[in-house]
């Protein structure tokens, strides 16, 4: 989800939402959405416990309180500096990202992301809000962002976060086509709107809890500089960090479906 950022220049997705909510608003009032618990409660584990990377080992989501650090719209160009805190910290993300001016500018970023075991997931082509599309758009925002992604990583992605969390049945339909789970979250910093790395972490982690979806952006000045004391206070509090297929596990996201912690 975007929004504007003081001082910097604000690309055609940025201004698009300059003055979006961060509500998780759900377009459509027959849409359902499924939390992590609820998908691992609905998958028989093979061996009662559903891997975690960046932690070394294999870990029951449902034992220990995980927790999925996400970012959006990127990569940009904080974003490796980003990936060498998540290296040293052995933390996971997971990373939607947004096509134009973004994943085909920084491909190398893209395959740095995916070969150092993040997950890569999909954030449209350019931010469009899906629900004010129909579904030969929402297509092509979403397949098109799929083909540069599985281009340079060789994996098509099989999650998807919706521009502002907004989805309905045309935005699910589309995506399960595609092989798409949606992602919604449940805390974010509103990093959009300050530059205040203390004020992100403290918002950030005042809002964590165990099944949570942490929602950031690492194309803002504020928000990579943050990301240090977010992990380190949360592990502190006992949080296991883990990508969201990782939060599901045993189960798996199903395409089309709208996940919400």
């Amino acid at each position: 989800m975007l929004g504007r950022k003081p001082g910097r220049r604000r690309g055609p997705a940025v201004a698009v939402l300059a003055a979006a909510s961060l509500m998780l608003t759900i377009a459509g009032c027959g849409v359902d959405t499924v939390t992590p618990g609820d998908a691992r409660g609905e998958a028989a584990p093979a061996d009662g416990k559903g891997g975690a990377a960046g932690d070394g080992g294999a870990v029951d989501c449902g034992k220990v309180k995980c927790i999925a650090l996400t970012f959006d719209a990127g990569p940009g160009k904080d974003t490796p500096h980003l990936l060498d805190i998540l290296r040293e910290k052995k933390v996971p993300a997971t990373f939607f990202l947004l096509g134009k001016k973004h994943v085909d500018r920084y491909p190398e970023v893209v395959k740095r992301i995916a070969d150092e075991g993040h997950e890569v997931a999909n954030h449209t082509w350019t931010h469009r809000i899906l629900t004010d599309l129909d579904a030969d758009q929402v297509r092509d925002e979403l397949s098109r962002t799929q083909n540069a992604i599985e281009k340079i990583t060789g994996r098509k992605p099989t999650l998807m976060r919706p521009p502002q969390g907004r989805t309905d049945d045309t935005v699910s339909e589309v995506s399960r086509e595609l092989g798409l789970a949606q992602i919604l979250w449940s805390v974010t910093a509103k990093d959009y709107a300050t530059t205040d790395s203390a004020l992100i972490r403290q918002r950030t982690v005042d809002g964590a809890k165990g099944d949570g979806i942490i929602l950031l952006h690492d194309i803002y000045d504020g928000t990579v500089p943050a990301v240090p004391g977010i992990i380190d206070e949360l592990k502190q509090r006992g949080f296991t960090f883990v990508t969201v297929p990782q939060l599901l596990a045993p189960g798996t996201a199903e395409p089309g479906t709208v996940y919400r912690p």
